[in-house]
């Protein structure tokens, strides 16, 4: 699996010729944003989203909300948490994705440490958690830390970026945070299903594709 970061709230992961993207970026205008995927999440459901998200291909399968689904052989569990996002109350729905034996969890919009017995119960165990840390409307880096030691993931993935560009200040609190502050930031993470044993909780940070 190679999982690739595009800024925000945005992780592509790829198999072969099978992707998934959470939060991919789309353009009003309809034109083709800067990659494809077989299946796109969306955490939050804005007006006519799906329909402006767009491929050379025609689209991807689209999930925008709660729900389990299986798609070519990929498994998904979307779970709802109310949300506040500006002034708006959206449902914020965090996604549980079984893809070739590699169970990822996104977070989403998320703004809290406080999961319920039973979301976390739906969610189960992660191998890779992606976790916003970048504080406003999402979580903050001290928030992002209590969701990691509750949730126990084998690798955990910062998101790390905004509209206004990578938030380095946000990092360095998260970081110190869980008590990895010599980690450094890689392009991509390529890893199989063998090389997550015996890991526990291990911080990879993602520079963001320009």
């Amino acid at each position: 699996m190679i999982i690739s970061y595009y800024g925000n709230l945005c992780v592509k992961a790829q198999i072969g010729d099978m992707s998934v993207a959470f939060n991919p970026p789309f353009r009003s205008d309809g034109k083709t944003p800067r990659f494809s995927s077989n299946i796109a999440f969306f955490s939050t459901k804005e007006k006519g989203q799906s329909f402006e998200y767009k491929t050379e291909n025609g689209g991807p399968f689209i999930i925008d909300g709660p729900g389990e689904y299986e798609v070519g052989g990929i498994f998904i569990k979307g779970v709802g948490m109310p949300q506040v996002l500006g002034e708006d109350k959206k449902i914020n729905t965090i996604y549980s994705v079984l893809f070739e034996d590699i169970h990822l969890c996104h977070l989403g919009a998320i703004d809290t440490s406080e999961i319920s017995p039973e979301i976390q119960e739906a969610i189960g165990t992660a191998d890779i958690l992606f976790v916003p840390i970048t504080g406003g409307d999402l979580a903050t880096p001290q928030i992002a830390s209590k969701l990691t030691t509750l949730m126990e993931p084998r690798i955990i993935i910062p998101m790390t970026s905004t509209d206004k560009g990578v938030s380095d200040e946000s990092l360095k609190v998260f970081l110190k945070e869980e008590g990895s502050e010599s980690v450094s930031a890689v392009d991509k993470l390529t890893i199989k299903k063998k090389d997550l044993e015996g890991k526990e909780g291990e911080i990879i940070v993602l520079s963001p594709v320009s």
